[in-house]
């Protein structure tokens, strides 16, 4: 179809807006696909955070994510921190977009701060879910043009004395999950490997275990997702909430654990006589 010639943007012939864009300024859909229409390969080239998971066990609940960040096929960053607190019982973990996804946790716990301080006491665990949806429906102008966010949620409901997850869509659709939950690139195949270690008795200490196991079999299997760096001793977050609050695993204590499932993994050669 043949568009005729205007310099008028109140052109009536014209079909639509979009019409009048593309003959204005065809270079911002030659990056788009066959409809014309703006997308998310016409988004510069920005920063993703990958896989984060969260499980509960009794009493509690681990959030933990890899440290890898990358612009496309490119690793940009390889200490990258996807779990950050949200208050004193719950925590955000974040994939999709790293910028606008740290953004939004920081949000988040200034928004939980302030109804604190106001109200002079903390919000329910899922007053707190409901206000991070908000704040996601409030990225789906972002998201639209490739810029999503994809957090998880985690915390120690209070009232109830029990640990809770929450998923999310990328419209702020909110989902509560009360075994585990991933997100990210990997999170499939950490889903994959969660289902299979997770039962509802799990100490603590076994839940941190599982949790680093399935951030580790999803970077056997994800590009974007970095598994545990020995060598430059860079390893998964881990967090910890329960009754008693909020709190991360030193470096240490993670790479310990990182050591024991080196060993359980190291593969035997298999030698002549098999």
């Amino acid at each position: 179809m043949t568009l005729p010639p205007s310099d008028s943007p109140f052109d009536p012939t014209a079909i639509s807006f979009t019409a009048n864009l593309r003959r204005a300024a065809p270079e911002l859909f030659a990056a788009g696909d066959r409809g014309g229409h703006p997308s998310a390969h016409s988004v510069p080239s920005h920063v993703d955070g990958t896989t984060v998971v969260a499980l509960t066990y009794a009493g509690g609940v681990i959030m933990s994510g890899d440290r890898r960040a990358t612009a496309g096929n490119v690793i940009s960053k390889r200490d990258m921190r996807k779990v950050f607190p949200a208050d004193d019982w719950s925590a955000v973990g974040i994939s999709g977009s790293a910028g606008p996804a740290m953004e939004l946790a920081k949000i988040l716990s200034t928004e939980l701060e302030h109804y604190e301080k106001v109200e002079g006491a903390p919000l329910s665990l899922e007053g707190k879910a409901n206000k991070l949806a908000q704040l996601i429906r409030g990225n789906l102008p972002m998201a639209m043009q490739g810029l999503v966010v994809v957090p998880l949620f985690a915390g120690f409901d209070l009232s109830d004395q029990v640990p809770r997850i929450y998923e999310y869509d990328v419209v702020g659709g909110r989902y509560e999950e009360r075994r585990f939950a991933t997100t990210g690139s990997g999170g499939r195949d950490a889903r994959g490997s969660l289902k299979a270690r997770y039962s509802a008795d799990l100490s603590p200490e076994r839940a941190i275990d599982i949790a680093i196991e399935a951030l580790w079999d999803a970077a056997d299997e994800d590009s974007a997702t970095g598994g545990p760096d020995v060598v430059r001793g860079i390893y998964p977050l881990v967090a910890q909430i329960d009754s008693d609050g909020y709190r991360e695993l030193n470096d240490d204590t993670v790479a310990a654990r990182v050591r024991e499932i080196i060993a359980e993994r190291r593969m035997v050669p298999v030698d002549e006589n098999g």
